[in-house]
């Protein structure tokens, strides 16, 4: 694995942002969570990052790389970067709270 060295300075490295769209918000009633991630890392390194910063127990991991989108306004061409979403699936005891709503 590339970061099993130093899994415990590179955890903020290896997530990067929670993903919060509609769909994955229906996803966090069912112990998922989706993450951005490094697009190098592999998805053992993603479960022992999360398990590490959250404290929490992952059963499984699934990735996937979205291509560049690329977008036109008139004459102006841009494009947004690919990246690398992670979705973690956390046993049913375990749960990650991103937001206060206490």
């Amino acid at each position: 694995m590339f970061y099993e060295k130093s899994i415990q300075n590179d955890s903020f490295d290896i997530i990067k942002y929670p993903l919060f769209t509609t769909k994955a918000i229906g996803l966090m009633k069912k112990d998922q969570y989706i993450f951005a991630v490094d697009a190098t890392v592999d998805k053992s390194s993603i479960k022992a990052a999360i398990e590490q910063l959250f404290g929490v127990k992952v059963v499984s991991v699934n990735t996937s790389v979205l291509s560049v989108r690329k977008n036109r306004s008139g004459t102006y061409k841009r494009q947004k970067d690919s990246y690398k979403k992670a979705l973690v699936k956390l046993t049913a005891e375990n749960t990650i709270r991103l937001f206060d709503s206490e």
